[in-house]
């Protein structure tokens, strides 16, 4: 007797529940090994790499940006010319609000000014030791204005000036890999934010051009080029403010002067 023929078993081949799988672990496979052949015979771009080792800079503390950098170097001048501005309020403002609001600038900055100075030695950035061209021209507008013009010329400018500051050091906090620049920002924060404060209770802040100036003038992080410790910095003054003056300040910065130590030598980090 012939043996009867066996049916088909259905599911076998390719297309069975075995051949899926190896079908789609070879294509798996081949997924991970076309990335790698695609970039086997390329080369790094030593433009790239230079870029990335210009910017950043290895320190003890963590790695150090330009951004970092040219924050240290934001806050030196920020004293620079905050702190004497305050001096102008304590003795020229006409009312106690304006009179405290100089006293608190004095104070938050002589205390961050020993913060920064400190911070730039151990990291090795050389400060600037007077405050730029614009922040001299608004000492300048400062040291001519009398009675309830100073009182508002002195509100609107400080504000400004820490209403610009405020969001870098937000940025800067977030972002800087560097312990000692995330103490400095956490510092410099509470003081930036001690000032606005009291600069509002004056009275004297005008909000609308307050907030026209600040859309104006804002702008990102500055980039590496515009590190440079003697350079102004951008602004745009409301058409309500008044014209600065040219001459030079009549207060004498009363800050120690800040350490000259050259910029670290530049390192991958």
């Amino acid at each position: 007797m012939r043996p009867r023929p066996r049916p088909p078993v259905n599911g076998r081949g390719i297309f069975s529940g075995t051949g899926l799988i190896v079908t789609g672990l070879a294509a798996t496979v081949v997924a991970l090994l076309v990335p790698l052949w695609s970039y086997a015979d390329r080369q790094d771009d030593p433009a790239s790499a230079n870029v990335l080792s210009a910017q950043t800079v290895t320190t003890p503390y963590g790695p150090l940006s330009a951004q970092d950098r040219d924050f240290v170097t934001r806050v030196r001048l920020a004293g620079l010319w905050e702190l004497p501005a305050g001096e102008l309020a304590q003795r020229k403002g006409t009312t106690p609000a304006v009179r405290t609001a100089g006293r608190h600038l004095v104070d938050g900055h002589t205390s961050l000014d020993a913060h920064v100075r400190t911070v730039a030695t151990q990291l090795g950035i050389a400060l600037p030791n007077e405050p730029n061209e614009q922040q001299k021209q608004w000492l300048a507008t400062l040291d001519t204005a009398q009675g309830q013009d100073f009182d508002r010329q002195f509100a609107g400018l400080l504000r400004l000036a820490h209403g610009r500051v405020f969001s870098l050091v937000a940025q800067i906090r977030a972002g800087t890999q560097n312990s000692l620049v995330r103490d400095l920002a956490d510092d410099a924060n509470a003081t930036v934010l001690d000032h606005i404060r009291v600069l509002e209770a004056t009275g004297y802040v005008d909000f609308a051009a307050l907030a026209r100036d600040l859309a104006a003038s804002a702008a990102p992080v500055p980039t590496p080029s515009e590190v440079d410790p003697g350079a102004a910095e951008p602004v745009e003054p409301s058409a309500g403010q008044a014209s600065r003056g040219q001459a030079s300040p009549g207060e004498t910065v009363p800050l120690p002067p800040a350490g000259s130590s050259p910029p670290p030598a530049t390192s991958s980090p």
